[in-house]
């Protein structure tokens, strides 16, 4: 199967490798480019899109362990949840990018469990409960 490459309309740039990722509510979409660049989330630097030192060492953690941070870049694009799950959605995403690039990539990503979604969501809430599971306060007398 012959690998696609992706043509952006309004830049004209030609993204190497797609993926989506995701992490509770939030769901990332990423465009991966050929040569150093400056990483993006929703159109800001991707330092600046994070508010710690943890989610900064997340957003890089998969171009680190391929080796790619010099040779590629990426931009994302992401939707729902919070802070931390859209970082997580984007970190989700570009292991799946980089994995797509060769299968001793795909191992490597693998290996450092950066290819399994994380299936924990939160539990919907039902009727006559406070929380999902927590009961109103009783009263006996």
């Amino acid at each position: 199967m012959a690998k696609k490459k992706i043509t952006i309309e309004s830049t004209g740039k030609t993204a190497a490798y797609a993926a989506v990722g995701r992490r509770k509510r939030a769901v990332a979409k990423v465009r991966f480019y050929i040569g150093a660049g400056e990483n993006t989330i929703n159109g800001k630097p991707a330092v600046q899109a994070c508010q710690t030192v943890l989610q900064k060492k997340k957003t890089m953690l998969p171009l680190t362990l391929a080796g790619l941070t010099d040779q590629y870049h990426y931009s994302a694009k992401v939707v729902g949840g919070g802070v931390n799950g859209q970082i997580d959605a984007v970190m989700h995403a570009v292991a799946r990018s980089i994995g797509k690039m060769s299968e001793a990539l795909n191992t490597t990503m693998s290996q450092n469990g950066l290819l399994t979604r994380d299936p924990r969501e939160k539990e919907r809430k039902k009727y006559y409960r406070v929380r999902a599971r927590k009961m109103p306060q009783f009263a006996k007398r």
